[in-house]
Order: structure tokens, then sequence, then C-alpha cells
């Protein structure tokens, strides 16, 4: 009898813990992240984030030989990528495009945050 009740304490151990994982962002969401989407402007925030994490392939200068010919260094070159989706499916990792940035590590969820909200703000120039 008192195998029969260790097995079932195993059993019952086994099956109701296990491995856990968790973000901060949900265990804790009284934390501000401090990701400022009130005030995104091209020149502020979208060509930053681009500079910080793009231009080493997609820069004017960099374009042609490392990065497929795609720019990122002025608006109308990103108002580009936008249009045709790129930007967004490239830097989210979606399906059916390349992530980027190449062999880095994804944008925070932040800055890809940003650039959603400067779109969806119809992309102004400033």
């Amino acid at each position: 009898m008192k195998r029969l009740h260790a097995l079932l304490l195993i059993l019952f151990v086994a099956t109701t813990t296990g491995c856990y994982y968790d973000t901060e962002e949900k265990l804790y969401p009284q934390i501000s992240t401090g990701c400022n989407l009130t005030d995104v402007t091209f020149s502020g925030t979208v060509s930053p984030i681009l500079q910080a994490s793009c231009y080493t392939c997609h820069s004017n200068s960099n374009a042609a030989s490392s990065g497929d010919g795609i720019r990122l260094q002025n608006y109308s070159d990103v108002l580009v990528q936008v249009k045709n989706g790129k930007l967004m499916g490239s830097v989210k990792h979606a399906g059916g495009f390349s992530a980027m940035p190449k062999g880095g590590g994804k944008l925070t969820d932040c800055e890809i945050s940003q650039l959603q909200k400067w779109i969806d703000n119809n992309t102004p120039n400033n």
C-alpha cells in the first residue's frame, strides 16, 4: 500500500510540475517599459532605429554590395519598403520575408511598435 501511495505521489508531482517560462513583462505588467509611442517621428525615431540596426548593409554606400540594393537611409527609400510591406515583414520576422537584421537579433518590441506607429500615422516625413 505504501508503494502505491509513493507511486501516486510521484505521478502527481511529475504531472503537475514542469518548466515554466514567462517574460518579465507578462509577470510584472505594471512595470513601464518606457516605450514612447506618442511622439514618433521619422527623423527622431525611425531614422535612428534604422541607423543603429540597418545601415551596416542598407546605407546608401553599402546597399549595392551588401544590402541587395535596398537602401534605408533616406525617407523616400524607406517609404518604398513600407509600401511594399518588406520593412515590417522583415523586422517582424514574418513568413515569406527575410528576417532582419540579418545575422543579428530581432529589433526590440518597442522599436517594432514605434515603426508600426509611424506607419499607422501615414508615414509623415518629420
